[in-house]
């Protein structure tokens, strides 16, 4: 929700419910490597308020514009974590000889050969 006045669409404050710091943060940290934005600060209004208010003053752009580029931005980063996470454990289960792997049990079923120990 975007609150304050439409006068002038380079200085908003934006309301987000359901959030805490680890959106606010995040979102305040891409925010601020735009070189559009002049301003971006965020804050929760109250502990027991499960909301953030974040607050973006840009060079030229609406406000609202690049809070959206921001999200977009964010969302890249964490497709792009999690793509990396993934590989890495396949890659992790092909060098340890995992074959396959129960989460809810969380146990696993290695291929016939000699166990090593490392130090």
């Amino acid at each position: 929700m975007e609150l304050g006045g439409d006068s002038d669409p380079r200085n908003a404050t934006f309301s987000i419910m359901d959030e805490d710091h680890t959106l606010g943060n995040s979102l305040r940290f891409v925010l601020n490597k735009d070189p559009r934005v002049a301003f971006c600060g965020y804050s929760v209004p109250h502990p027991s308020e499960n909301r953030i208010n974040i607050r973006v003053q840009t060079t030229g752009a609406p406000a609202r514009d690049v809070l959206k580029d921001a999200l977009n931005d964010l969302v890249a980063m964490n497709q792009q974590v999690i793509s990396t996470f993934n590989r890495a454990i396949e890659g992790f289960n092909v060098t340890q000889g995992v074959t396959e792997m129960s989460m809810k049990s969380g146990i696993t079923s290695q291929h016939s050969g000699s166990v090593k120990n490392h130090p």
